[in-house]
């Protein structure tokens, strides 16, 4: 009785002074905790700005065009100064793409071959999964991938070289912390902060970075 007696007021001091039993699962390497948070504060107005998709711009003529990485079709119907012909804008709208893509990322980041990207596409791929990826364009080649689970958050770097042989490399979290607004997370919206610092092994004296806000509804599979 004595011996039952001691251990429940030593569990009861246990639980006074702060601690508790935590039966979670535990962190692996790589992966973050994530910080559900009720309301997430800050400025979160870059989702406001947008741009046309990649290669399209306003022409000499007010016209919406294309250049780049374009359907082929179009430039048959582009006069020699570059002005769509009238009787050939309904088709070439049909060929471009011209709709107003709204930012959903706002970051900075030291990573190779990184000159900035403003999308990011969040998908969710079971109850309790979302897969997050920001876009590449003609001068990013490396990408921020998130895997979103439950409790935890495992973040990694893409890198899809054009430089040499070095193809592409994977880079893994060492540490860091993103905080994700809880009521929009269930509404369907993933909005969040980050701050990650990646496993640099070419150069463990240079920090590899990524931080910053996201803002972007979760698609369903």
């Amino acid at each position: 009785m004595t011996r039952h007696l001691t251990y429940l007021i030593f569990i009861v001091g246990l639980i006074s002074c702060g601690f508790t039993f935590d039966n979670s699962e535990k962190l692996k390497s790589g992966e973050i905790t994530i910080n559900w948070t009720n309301k997430l504060s800050g400025d979160f107005s870059f989702k406001e700005k947008w741009d046309y998709p990649e290669g399209v711009y306003k022409n000499d003529f007010g016209q919406l065009s294309c250049d780049g990485l374009c359907p082929p079709e179009i430039e048959r119907m582009k006069d020699e100064k570059g002005r769509i012909y009238e009787d050939s804008l309904k088709a070439f709208y049909k060929l471009v793409d011209t709709t107003r893509q709204f930012h959903s990322i706002q970051s900075e980041a030291w990573v190779y071959e990184w000159a900035g990207t403003n999308f990011v596409t969040a998908t969710r791929k079971n109850k309790d999964t979302v897969a997050c990826f920001t876009h590449n364009n003609v001068a990013t080649h490396s990408s921020l991938f998130l895997t979103i689970t439950k409790e935890k958050c495992i973040p990694k770097i893409e890198l899809n070289s054009i430089v040499g042989s070095t193809g592409t490399k994977t880079y893994t979290c060492k540490r860091g912390q993103i905080e994700i607004d809880k009521n929009l997370w269930d509404k369907g919206i993933l909005k969040a902060r980050f701050d990650f610092i990646f496993d640099h092994k070419e150069n463990p004296s240079k920090p590899m970075f990524w931080k910053g806000k996201l803002y972007t509804e979760i698609k369903k599979k």
